[in-house]
């Protein structure tokens, strides 16, 4: 019986510690600026000493009101980042946002996040949104937001956005749970891989020819963030 008690305690102890682990790791302290000129690898980034931290490690002149530029993009849309590659008083804190500014018919494509859940609001114009759940159901949830209103992106699931309107642009303001929530964008990564990944593999999973998955191989797969 005993030894059952303590399985079950273990089992438990290593579930919990699992969720735990999940996550950017949570501040044991005030804050823990990230020390950018550290060769200690850890998970996140080496806490400055506090005494050197100044108010400029919490700030960023990311000029988040200016319109950015979308007529580079093959894709329309130009996301800016900040997160605790900007700003390093943001380690260990969980949080990053970003600005997204969508062309006429422009789209953020479809993407995950892997370390964050994502909350996005609309500041201008209209978006087309939705994300689709994992196997085996694929469900997609989507909606037309207007200005002001919001969508929550779950962690790790694909999701995506799209200015429908033909003449005017969008803007959106999304607030990620992670640090460094990451992004990998699917057609970039199935398409653009380097090395690439073979065609044969390719041609069976999504059930065309090979020459199609080298033609898509062979264009240009452009990064929108910035």
């Amino acid at each position: 019986m005993a030894s059952s008690s303590f399985l079950l305690f273990t089992a438990i102890l290593a579930l919990v510690s699992w969720q735990a682990l999940a996550s950017d790791p949570g501040p044991l302290q005030d804050f823990c600026v990230a020390d950018n000129s550290s060769r200690v690898l850890v998970n996140g980034f080496v806490c400055k000493d506090p005494k050197a931290v100044t108010a400029e490690d919490f700030f960023l002149a990311a000029k988040l009101d200016m319109p950015r530029d979308t007529k580079m993009s093959k894709v329309g849309s130009n996301v800016t980042l900040v997160n605790v590659m900007k700003i390093a008083g943001l380690n260990t804190l969980g949080i990053s946002l970003a600005r997204i500014d969508y062309a006429p018919l422009g789209e953020n494509p479809p993407h995950t996040h892997p370390r964050a859940t994502e909350i996005l609001t609309v500041l201008e114009g209209t978006l087309y949104v939705g994300f689709v759940t994992s196997n085996p159901e694929n469900k997609l949830f989507s909606k037309e937001l207007r200005k002001g209103e919001v969508f929550v992106f779950p962690q790790g699931l694909i999701h995506f956005q799209f200015n429908p309107n033909p003449y005017k642009p969008a803007v959106a303001i999304a607030a990620l749970s992670s640090q460094n929530p990451g992004a990998i964008s699917i057609a970039n990564a199935v398409f653009g891989s380097k090395p690439m990944i073979s065609d044969d593999v390719l041609a069976k999973a999504f059930q065309v020819e090979k020459k199609t998955v080298d033609w898509l191989q062979a264009q240009f797969w452009a990064d929108n963030h910035n």
